[in-house]
């Protein structure tokens, strides 16, 4: 059960896609505009947002843009456009998921439940497993800290605020420095098995990682990249 914010122009979608996820326990707010939208994420953070590009007011990748700022709420974007200009642009805004309408109630609610699960993923552990295993949650790599179960990320000591996909992707690639990770590898570590995402979106999600860490340490060079490979984390 989650909370959720539905922001969407269009009343069709906004009460099928309200019935479909309250139907799952999931409590809905809707919202038909990019402003009332912002405005009520800004005033109560819910647990995931799921966001229109195209509205009235202010469209969808602007009210990403704002919310990036200063949040790393999960957010699933939707969009009726066939250019994939938006997809790629979207997750460079740090977009976490993204799906195409028409789609199926169905695939939504897939869609939902993996990005949640994502970004919770300690409810997913038994109570006596996740007490266990919460020593091991933090993970510490020269000047990386990651701790799992606050979902914090520091750098030198520094904060460094990452969506759920990219804390993910960062924590796969960290668990053994030196090592290559293909971007498959990287997609079973980020993604549920239901959904899929292309090579495009790893290395959005990775540009836009690493635009994070330089405006803590100009000199982050840490993930590497191999042309035609993948990438690997360089301790230092």
């Amino acid at each position: 059960m989650a909370a959720i914010t539905l922001i969407d122009d269009d009343e069709n979608i906004v009460a099928s896609v309200s019935l479909a996820l309250e139907s799952h326990g999931h409590t809905v707010k809707a919202y038909y505009d990019g402003v009332s939208g912002l405005e009520a994420v800004e005033s109560q953070a819910p647990d995931l947002v799921i966001l229109d590009v195209k509205m009235p007011r202010m469209d969808g990748m602007e009210v990403l843009r704002r919310l990036r700022q200063t949040t790393e709420i999960p957010v699933i974007m939707l969009t009726s456009k066939d250019d994939e200009i938006d997809e790629i642009l979207g997750f460079n805004l740090g977009a976490d998921d993204y799906m195409h309408k028409p789609f199926s109630q169905r695939l939504l609610l897939e869609r939902v439940k993996a990005v949640l699960r994502r970004a919770r993923p300690e409810e997913d552990e038994p109570a006596s497993a996740a007490a266990g295993a919460a020593g091991s949650k933090m993970m510490k790599r020269g000047k990386l800290t990651l701790d799992a179960a606050r979902h914090d990320s520091l750098w030198e000591g520094k904060p460094v605020r990452l969506t759920v996909t990219e804390f993910l992707l960062l924590q796969s690639l960290a668990q053994r420095p030196g090592f290559v990770k293909s971007r498959d590898n990287l997609m079973d570590a980020a993604y549920d098995d239901q959904v899929y995402v292309d090579d495009r979106t790893i290395d959005s999600h990775i540009k836009r990682m690493r635009k994070k860490f330089r405006q803590v340490d100009p000199e982050f060079d840490s993930i590497e990249t191999l042309y035609g490979v993948g990438y690997r984390y360089r301790e230092v």
